[in-house]
């Protein structure tokens, strides 16, 4: 195994996810009172500049599109192919301000018409164009990258939102790329080696 030293704290993941929801909506996140990792994937440009000033606003950072977080790290492996897809090399873990992280969840307008929410298409259209956030609930994926019955959170930031994000509610840039090139040969459901970020589900309701 790998001896690369976690940038955060680790534990197997045929443990963690024996404590973890099986199914349903859940957040899950590596936080604590005063913070909440998120993580993003970026090609060098943009990873490295962020690692580099611990900041997103670099000029390759586009702060006029929408860009989406995710707290749960497996998600985000999956969806970057564990740091293999182009233009998702370089890992990120993103510390915000619970606080924030809070705040944008509760604000958050889901990107699909939800009627046990909102009265109307319109008025969930309307919502929509007044949110700086967006919500989805997709399938959570195990290390191989099968889909599971758990649901987990991905969040698109935009306008202030996305500006505070990159800037003044980020509290620090973490280089995952070593730690996920060391756990990716052992990305499967079953290896008692593989090592994930520790993660419990949080209690905030979008």
């Amino acid at each position: 195994m790998n001896n690369t030293t976690p940038p955060l704290p680790t534990e197997r993941h045929v443990v963690q996810r024996e404590r973890w929801p099986q199914n349903g909506r859940h957040i899950l996140a590596h936080c604590d009172a005063q913070s909440v990792i998120v993580y993003q994937a970026y090609r060098p440009a943009i990873g490295e500049y962020a690692i580099r000033h611990g900041r997103l606003d670099g000029p390759d950072f586009s702060l006029s599109r929408m860009s989406w977080i995710k707290p749960n790290f497996l998600w985000m492996m999956y969806r970057s192919g564990w740091g293999t897809k182009e233009g998702q090399q370089v890992t990120l873990g993103l510390r915000l301000r619970r606080a924030f992280f809070e705040r944008v969840v509760r604000e958050a307008v889901p990107s699909t018409f939800d009627s046990a929410h909102y009265p109307s298409r319109e008025a969930w259209q309307a919502a929509v164009e007044r949110s700086e956030v967006r919500l989805q609930w997709d399938p959570d994926h195990a290390p191989s990258g099968n889909k599971l019955e758990r649901r987990a959170i991905q969040l698109g930031l935009r306008g202030r939102t996305l500006a505070a994000f990159a800037k003044e509610e980020l509290l620090e840039v973490i280089d995952m790329r070593a730690f996920v090139e060391a756990q990716r040969p052992m990305a499967q459901d079953d290896n008692s080696e593989l090592q994930l970020p520790v993660e419990h589900p949080l209690d905030i309701e979008p």
